[in-house]
């Protein structure tokens, strides 16, 4: 009993004790006695909607693995709710020795302290736990003298792989630029090569034409350049469109910056209706307590009437007992 009421409260004022047979019942933080802790923030959400915050410290037992307690102490509003709750199977000894400690103020316990409601956000706090136990006890049972199954971390290795798709993305993508420009190069190249070589002479020496001559010629330059500028630009457009070309000045990320600010927007929007939901639901809760209060002050009020006439009934009765024995007694 002393053990329990040493941790029943997280944090105690100065001017407050407990004591129990007449001594003094020490305050004592299940966190001091963990070795190898850590502190895990955990947000939970419904709807979208961040319910609370708390931050959770987690770590072996200093006795570990000698002594046989885990599981967590939840605590609510100061109140220790739930003392060692063990949220996962301890049979294979994995999560064995591992003890946190959390203050649950978003969730409602019952109305005798002893537990907490079950409904889905205790459930989702639940689930955490256990996944927060088994990711503690997989990377730091070998400090304790147990083997360890796991050397990596999921989530760095996810952001490695992640990090490594997106690199190699980004390399296809500028080689592929690269090519296609150096393609539609070389083709502009070669049409003016083949403009340039209309306008020599076979036996290699340019000629001198007159003024007709080069309008002749000019005008032929000017249908091969339009006879080979839509080929041109064709393959200008394929090469474009399979390799994503680049153009300077052109506005890159504009687009995804745009779209990921609307959606950003929208699951705001969303949010703000479901907490407006919330609230409706909430207020009208309210409204029905008051009523349900109001009808209960009416019916005391009511009950007091009847206890004031009955008591006034009893008052006139026993005054006309009293006077009736006092004219018994004047008779005697």
């Amino acid at each position: 009993m002393q053990a329990y009421l040493s941790i029943l409260y997280l944090r105690l004022p100065e001017s407050f004790k407990i004591i129990l047979r007449g001594q003094v019942v020490g305050h004592h933080n299940v966190a001091d006695d963990l070795k190898f802790p850590e502190f895990i923030l955990y947000k939970p959400q419904t709807g979208g909607c961040i319910e609370g915050a708390v931050v959770t410290t987690i770590g072996f037992l200093k006795e570990a693995p000698q002594i046989n307690v885990h599981g967590f102490c939840v605590y609510h509003k100061n109140r220790l709710i739930l003392p060692f709750w063990q949220v996962v199977s301890y049979s294979d000894s994995r999560g064995r020795g591992v003890v946190g400690v959390l203050e649950a103020n978003f969730v409602k316990p019952t109305h005798n302290k002893q537990d907490f409601e079950r409904t889905s956000l205790f459930q989702k706090v639940e689930v955490r736990l256990k996944e927060m136990t088994w990711e503690y006890w997989d990377y730091h049972c070998g400090l304790i003298g147990y083997q360890v199954k796991k050397k990596l971390r999921p989530s760095v290795t996810r952001q490695i792989s992640l990090h490594s798709v997106s690199q190699s993305s980004m390399q296809q993508r500028t080689s592929s630029a690269i090519v296609g420009t150096k393609v539609t190069t070389a083709a502009l190249a070669f049409q003016h090569q083949a403009i340039n070589s209309s306008r020599k002479l076979v036996g290699g020496k340019e000629s001198a034409p007159g003024p007709k001559k080069r309008t002749e010629e000019g005008l032929q330059t000017k249908r091969r350049e339009h006879i080979n500028l839509p080929e041109s630009g064709k393959q200008e457009g394929q090469a474009e469109k399979g390799a994503n070309v680049v153009y300077p000045g052109q506005n890159l990320g504009m687009q995804p910056i745009n779209a990921t600010a609307n959606q950003l927007k929208d699951q705001e929007a969303v949010n703000l209706m479901q907490e407006n939901k919330k609230l409706r639901a909430k207020c009208l809760e309210y409204e029905k307590s008051r009523e349900a209060l109001h009808l209960k002050v009416e019916q005391l009020k009511s009950e007091i009437r009847d206890s004031q006439q009955e008591y006034d009934r009893l008052m006139t009765e026993l005054q006309f007992l009293d006077t009736i024995k006092e004219e018994k007694n004047v008779n005697m």
